[in-house]
């Protein structure tokens, strides 16, 4: 039996006396008083209270310490200047470029940007902070295999140890460091640890070049190559671009070096085209033109007429070619030395399960595509009819249904450039 409960029964028991007077020092509770019991029971409880509470505070794991965040200080490394060329696949993101709002997709710059933060290679979000340049800027949905950018990043190694390439081991491994931590649709493919004195991503390039894929079904490749070649040559390409007034452009000409049909592979075809510089959306529209020629619906000479600003001064209305199959495929740039990362960067990023796992993500969807075409070709519209009208391809394989196709010559007309320029100069001293 307990001592409490023994003390509980002691002081029910009858004829026990009441009378002040200390707590007994010996253990027979029978012949202490009803008052001294209860004293004694409330010291007791109180002493077992303690002993559980602490019982309960052993027991119970303690929460781990967040430990404070250090820090970094980027006055204590030194910086140098250096030019990254990379790969992406732009169709899960909103363009390269970083924009100041928030978009519904992230940007290839901004996810870059993210990484070089978080392993300290820059101190700020902000791109002038660290004299950032790009070579191309490239759409919603456009992938691009040799991208390049140009900027200033944290450094091991002192001005002077910076020069000497023998000591380009002991500098950090910017290609394997940022491949760690960027996604799969994103890598980068070489670095240049010195590049040419005033180097810059956009203006020190020579040239572009693009590719566009497309499906040679229902075309007319001859046509389409023949009026590809009128392209070649340096033109006014005002009539094959976005206006944009808050660039304010007032030259519109462009040289292009190399523009022709090519075959890929089965019936896979694409426009290739190489240029100094383009427009906004320019190779999207020229693209747009060549498909009208391709299905018959305008002649090669078409493109003659939207070159020459006399005779077209204001560029008719017309569906651009979808951004999906767009690729900056190469960007040239003077003789520079190209870092490339070894075969062990990457068996360290896992590069052969990178591209595995792409190509798995890839083949899904396109097998989940395929289902999906078949189920809804098992039950089609038996009153459709589409003899009447034009489906007007512009690349993602669904094209613009028209019920009559108009000219290109006869078509409504957009703002012309000086206009455009005009209105934003307007808009602008309004606010």
């Amino acid at each position: 039996m307990g001592v409490l409960q023994r003390l509980f029964r002691l002081i029910n028991k009858p004829g026990l006396r009441s009378g002040e007077m200390s707590l007994p020092t010996a253990s027979n509770y029978s012949a202490w008083t009803k008052e001294q019991l209860i004293e004694k029971i409330v010291e007791l409880e109180n002493h077992q209270d303690v002993q559980n509470s602490k019982k309960h505070k052993k027991a119970s794991p303690e929460l781990p310490k967040t430990k404070r965040r250090r820090e970094f200080d980027f006055s204590k490394y030194n910086t140098r200047f250096i030019a990254l060329k990379f790969s992406y696949l732009g169709w899960n993101y909103n363009g390269l470029a970083v924009q100041k709002d928030v978009t519904p997709l992230p940007t290839v710059e901004g996810v870059i940007i993210d990484a070089l933060m978080k392993c300290r290679l820059v101190a700020s979000s902000n791109v002038q902070d660290f004299r950032f340049s790009r070579c191309g800027r490239t759409d919603k949905g456009v992938s691009a295999m040799n991208q390049v950018i140009s900027l200033e990043v944290r450094s091991n190694l002192s001005d002077e140890e910076q020069k000497d390439p023998s000591n380009d081991t002991r500098e950090l491994q910017y290609a394997q460091i940022l491949n760690h931590l960027l996604p799969e649709d994103i890598k980068i493919s070489a670095m240049c640890l010195r590049p040419p004195e005033g180097f810059d991503a956009r203006y020190s390039c020579e040239y572009r070049h693009y590719k566009y894929l497309f499906s040679g079904k229902g075309l007319m490749l001859d046509r389409m190559q023949k009026a590809a070649a009128l392209y070649h040559g340096e033109h006014d390409f005002r009539n094959f671009c976005k206006l944009d007034g808050s660039k304010q452009i007032t030259n519109y000409t462009r040289n292009i070096l190399g523009s022709e049909i090519q075959h890929i592979s089965d019936n896979m075809y694409c426009f290739d085209l190489v240029g100094s510089a383009f427009l906004w959306h320019q190779v999207r529209c020229m693209m747009a033109i060549l498909f009208l020629v391709g299905q018959g619906l305008e002649e090669p000479s078409v493109i003659t007429n939207l070159l020459d600003v006399d005779k077209t001064p204001q560029k008719p209305i017309y569906e651009m070619a979808s951004d999906l199959p767009l690729i900056l495929y190469d960007c040239k740039f003077p003789e520079m030395e190209w870092i490339q990362p070894t075969s062990a960067d990457y068996k360290a990023i896992k590069y052969s399960k990178v591209i595995e796992s792409l190509n798995l993500h890839y083949q899904f969807k396109a097998t989940v595509a395929n289902m999906f075409a078949e189920c809804l070709a098992l039950q089609p519209d038996s009153n459709a009819d589409f003899s009447n009208k034009t489906r007007i391809n512009v690349g993602d394989g669904v094209g613009k249904v028209v019920s009559k196709y108009e000219k290109m010559v006869n078509r409504q007309v957009m703002d012309s450039a000086e206009t455009v320029n005009e209105k934003y100069r307007n808009r602008k001293n309004t606010k």
